[in-house]
């Protein structure tokens, strides 16, 4: 069988992607499925990262968020972040997946604080890792946590999961002649502005030469054709 192309990852789902396709909150079938792709490339020997957003709970720039002290609705949307991290772990101990849970706000009676060398050494023992209450500031999204955390983690590629199975010269669904990207630059990517991640996380990736990947989790072995190094989703390098 063939090898992973990566040895280390950072996943960085949304929180959107655990709605499935309710209005909000999380699907159980949606975030079993997840799981299960990620047991399948953990079980290849690949040491996973995983950053998890809060959109399906609250977020900050929400209309729910409107007249709201934005630093007040960033730490809101980081703790519904921190909720989905766990949500996530509680999956992944139902199907035989040893996770850990470490936030960048101490809350300490559900998640140990972030800790690089810990995460790390966690990493190396074969446990999945889930960063859950982004960076720990307000003003930064869910895309420059993942980023940040990429870096620290050492990571070979940050895989940014979505809907959408690559960037696209257009909207696929609007647009049935618009055609998937194999690769694109970073500084493409933020000139076109092409909506991968925002300006911020594209910017600490292409400083650090840490190449993205932009897939759909929703296809059928998208993650684990990611990972065998297949022509799948996008990919932003220098």
């Amino acid at each position: 069988m063939a090898k992973p192309a990566y040895k280390r990852i950072l996943l960085k789902l949304s929180g959107e992607a655990l709605m499935g396709d309710d209005a909000y909150g999380i699907n159980r079938a949606t975030i079993n499925n997840i799981v299960a792709q990620v047991k399948e490339v953990v079980d290849l020997g690949v040491q996973v990262a995983i950053v998890i957003g809060g959109g399906n709970i609250f977020r900050g720039v929400a209309p729910a968020a409107a007249g709201m002290d934005r630093a007040t609705a960033d730490y809101m949307g980081m703790l519904a972040t921190v909720m989905n991290a766990m949500a996530l772990q509680d999956a992944m101990k139902n199907i035989g997946l040893n996770a850990r849970v470490q936030s960048a706000l101490n809350i300490e009676q559900v998640a140990e604080p972030y800790i690089r060398g810990k995460a790390i050494r966690y990493l190396e023992e074969g446990r999945v890792v889930i960063f859950g209450a982004g960076t720990g500031n307000p003003f930064f999204t869910t895309d420059t946590a993942a980023a940040l955390r990429g870096m620290e983690m050492n990571a070979e590629i940050v895989l940014k999961a979505t809907k959408v199975d690559g960037i696209y010269t257009d909207d696929p669904k609007k647009n049935k002649d618009a055609k998937r990207y194999e690769t694109v630059t970073f500084d493409e990517a933020i000139n076109k502005n092409l909506k991968v991640m925002d300006a911020t996380a594209l910017t600490l990736c292409r400083d650090q030469n840490l190449p993205i990947c932009v897939f759909s989790i929703f296809k059928k072995d998208g993650l684990m054709r990611v990972i065998m190094g297949e022509n799948e989703g996008t990919r932003v390098i220098l």
